[in-house]
């Protein structure tokens, strides 16, 4: 594993320590997740297809008209 150094503003730094505390984790933890997250996002494309994929089990019911969704 490679160390890499940040600069952060101090109070942005503790309260994000605090956060993962409460999280029962350490602040490299969290940032070690959210780097994987973050390389792995590669673009909205495939945000999107992996929100698609998360959300598959929810059925609107139909097809619906243009009126019917524009109807108030």
């Amino acid at each position: 594993m490679k160390n890499i150094t940040l600069s952060a503003d101090q109070d942005l730094i503790e309260k994000a320590r605090s956060i993962a505390k409460a999280q029962r984790r350490t602040l490299n933890e969290a940032f070690r997740e959210w780097l994987r997250q973050f390389t792995e996002s590669d673009g909205d494309a495939q945000g999107f297809d992996a929100l698609m994929e998360r959300m598959k089990h929810i059925d609107s019911g139909g097809h619906y008209t243009r009126d019917e969704l524009n109807e108030r």
